[in-house]
């Protein structure tokens, strides 16, 4: 098999498949035997190569038969790929569908993928703008430029999907909220994976409804400058410095981003940094490593609850990880240790007595992932272990004075801007905690354009009892002849509550501790079409979910014997389980022109996304409101294109890389239009665009969010900021 997708890659590189098509380019050599062509168990170490997404290799071959297809038919089957100018770093991509490596052309699952050509087209500056692009994300922001996001996959809730870095888990066990605090922006991002749907046997327990993977550059040397100003006294700059010597390679980046805010009571500040380092052995034994911080303090406006207009947060996260990749004969191990921090301080009233709350919490994870190749396919088992906890002033179980902790973090620790306690030191006096327990087992087999994938988790949480559960899971693929696959997967999994559906407790809202962890089956059906110029797919998903948790106001609580209501602004928010049967539709279509007719065509891309999802709910007590389950996206457009206004190139070879006036003026568009269910939400349409001018080594621009300056919120009570201009530059070294 290495032998035959080494053979084909080799051919699409040395073949000119028509006027204007780019050919298929080795861009350089990753050197580590664990890299995912190099796990087909040939000595063939390619580290980047030059393709659209994930997705597009799709219509791979898949058999020595095929391949004979090819050498007999060559013209024919090299329409079958698509060619972009992005480059993906399939040696250093994560698989999120299996644990074993498998280039995606074989995968038993689709993986959506943002690359970084749709990046840069967009303009979009962090995580949360990034993945609005995926019409089956759901991106609910209480305010832009990331300071506050929740991201849901699949029609699912911020609370319910796993965020990982470089296929680390970052998730919180806090709260959702939390989780899209990313010590990143747009300069350190290569693509970010979409994986829609249970993954709790190749991602861990808390893949409920999907996983969201950001994947950062791999650059062996290089600096990159970037700043932007722009209204509402908005302000970015940042650095990012990569080097290499030997055999260990480095990158270092940091930023600082603030503004006067575009609504009321929304000035923000945000800094950052970044670290990512690999080193690799002679015998291609390697480790990877990252260090990421982030600060945030910000105005809360209503972020979380309409009784209050002046509330303030401030969140400061660290997070570090180490990762070791080895080969002994055909046994691939790759051991893993990961830790989070966050430290929340959040006031109900800025600078008033009462509503104030400080917390930190912790993850700690251990992991060892295996896999083996043998004549029956390829078997992935392994075990990870993971603590969870959190010392807060509010949240969890009393503890003993002597078991106190002083407040920590930088913002306000000894009693915040509240004037009668200002001076007054600070304790955490509650506590929570709990140990997950996980092992794996998984099996994919390869067999003629058939690729199958099966798997089950074990999983013991020690906040349940002492049992073990078990969550299984198989995939299917057939990936055809020109271009067509059609997948299928069964998976099921678990989420346990968070420590804010346990046990929060303020104004307009109460936790419930007794709650049971969330369960899902869910079923996929897709098909995808890879062609020349054009890549479609489509599906349909169904998922039952069972003890599913919501917050909701309970009817009986709130309504008097004469049938009348209480007005709202007494009304409480409780923690509660109930089941659900969860469907949907998803549609994409891309068009490159440009693999058509050259690249004196101006347009380099132009695609349709839509998604919609539909939900039944069941409970036991008749609510009044629901604050996140049912707010879910019924239906979602996007529609995106780029391309360029206008090229210039120098006729001097020698003076094209000094001369500025070199490059393309290029125009990007995208537009979003959202319609959600739940009391207060509007449908709405959103139009972004970006101006640039790209030279060899810098980037001039211009952004216009909202263009049509649309009246919208995410969340009914927390109006968005109209039309926002920002303009900005890049320069790499």
């Amino acid at each position: 098999m290495g032998r035959l997708l080494f053979t084909y890659l080799f051919f699409m590189q040395n073949k000119h498949t028509g006027k204007g098509r780019p050919s298929f380019v080795f861009r350089h050599f990753a050197g580590k035997r664990w890299s995912l062509f190099a796990a087909l168990g040939q000595d063939v170490k390619v580290g980047v190569l030059s393709v659209a997404t994930l997705s597009v290799a799709a219509a791979a071959h898949a058999s020595s038969e095929r391949s004979a297809a090819l050498a007999e038919s060559p013209g024919a089957q090299a329409d079958s790929i698509t060619l972009d100018d992005e480059t993906l770093a399939l040696g250093e991509a994560v698989a999120l569908t299996q644990h074993a490596p498998m280039p995606a052309a074989l995968a038993a699952r689709r993986v959506t993928v943002i690359t970084r050509s749709d990046i840069a087209a967009a303009g979009a500056q962090t995580v949360g703008d990034i993945v609005k692009l995926s019409a089956a994300v759901d991106v609910r922001q209480r305010g832009p430029h990331g300071v506050q996001t929740d991201i849901g996959v699949g029609g699912g809730t911020f609370d319910q999907v796993t965020v990982m870095l470089n296929g680390v888990n970052i998730t919180s066990p806090h709260t959702g909220h939390l989780s899209a605090d990313f010590p990143l922006s747009a300069i350190d991002i290569e693509r970010i994976e979409v994986l829609e749907g249970a993954a709790a046997r190749s991602a861990g327990a808390t893949a409920f409804t999907g996983v969201v993977n950001i994947v950062t550059r791999n650059e062996r040397r290089g600096t990159t400058i970037a700043a932007a100003g722009g209204m509402y006294g908005y302000a970015d700059a940042g650095l990012r410095i990569s080097a290499s010597g030997g055999r260990a390679t480095g990158h270092l980046s940091g930023g600082y981003t603030r503004s006067d805010g575009a609504t009321p009571n929304s000035a923000f500040q945000a800094a950052r940094a970044f670290w990512q380092g690999t080193m690799t052995t002679r015998n291609g034994a390697s480790v990877d490593a990252q260090l990421g911080y982030s600060y945030k303090p910000y105005e809360a406006n209503t972020f979380y609850g309409s009784a209050s207009t002046d509330q303030w947060e401030c969140n400061e996260r660290w997070m570090g990880a180490v990762r070791m990749n080895a080969v002994a004969g055909r046994l691939h191990m790759t051991p893993s240790v990961s830790w989070n921090r966050w430290y929340d301080h959040y006031q109900w009233h800025r600078g008033k007595p009462g509503g104030e709350n400080f917390h930190r919490v912790d993850t700690y994870a251990l992991g060892l992932d295996n896999w083996v190749e043998w004549k029956a396919g390829r078997t992935a088992f392994g075990a990870e272990i993971r603590h969870e906890g959190i010392l807060s002033t509010k949240l969890g179980e009393p503890l003993e004075e002597s078991a106190w902790e002083p407040v920590g973090g930088i913002s306000d620790h000894t009693g915040g801007t509240d004037p009668e306690t200002s001076n007054v030191r600070r304790f955490y006096k509650f506590s929570a905690g709990r140990t997950n327990l996980s092992a794996h087992l998984e099996h994919n087999v390869i067999v003629g354009q058939w690729t199958l994938s099966a798997g089950v988790l074990a999983n013991m949480n020690t906040a349940l009892d002492t049992h073990w559960r078990f969550y299984p899971g198989v995939d299917a693929a057939w990936h055809g002849r020109r271009g067509w696959a059609l997948y299928a997967s069964w998976n099921m999994a678990m989420r346990m509550p968070t420590f804010t559906d346990l046990y929060y407790s303020g104004t307009g809202i109460e936790g419930t501790r007794d709650l049971n962890p969330e369960r899902t089956h869910d079923i996929s059906l897709k098909t995808a079409y890879v062609r020349g110029a054009w890549s479609a797919d489509a599906g349909l998903f169904y998922s039952y979910k069972t003890d599913m948790i919501d917050w909701v106001v309970y009817a009986e609580e709130f309504t008097a014997p004469d049938g009348s209501v209480a007005p709202s602004t007494e009304w409480t928010f409780r923690s509660g389980n109930y089941t659900m049967e969860h469907y949907g539709i998803r549609a994409n279509v891309a068009w490159f022109p440009q693999q058509s007719w050259g690249t004196s065509c101006p347009i380099r891309k132009v695609a349709l996304q839509y998604a919609w999802t539909g939900e039944d709910i069941s409970r036991s007590l008749d609510i009044l409101a629901s604050k996140y389950a049912m707010e879910y996206v019924r239906q979602k457009w996007v529609v995106t294109a780029d391309g360029t206004l206008w090229n210039h190139q120098c006729t001097n070879a020698a003076d094209r890389n000094a001369d500025w006036r070199s490059g393309r003026l290029a125009l990007a568009l995208s537009y979003r239009w959202t319609d959600r269910t739940g009391s207060g939400n509007r449908s709405y349409g959103i139009l972004d665009a970006r101006l640039s001018w790209e030279g060899k080594r810098f980037t001039l621009y211009a952004d216009a969010d909202n263009v049509l300056d649309t009246h919208y919120a995410d969340f009914s009570y927390i109006p968005q900021p109209g039309i926002w201009v920002t303009g900005g530059f890049s320069l790499k070294f």
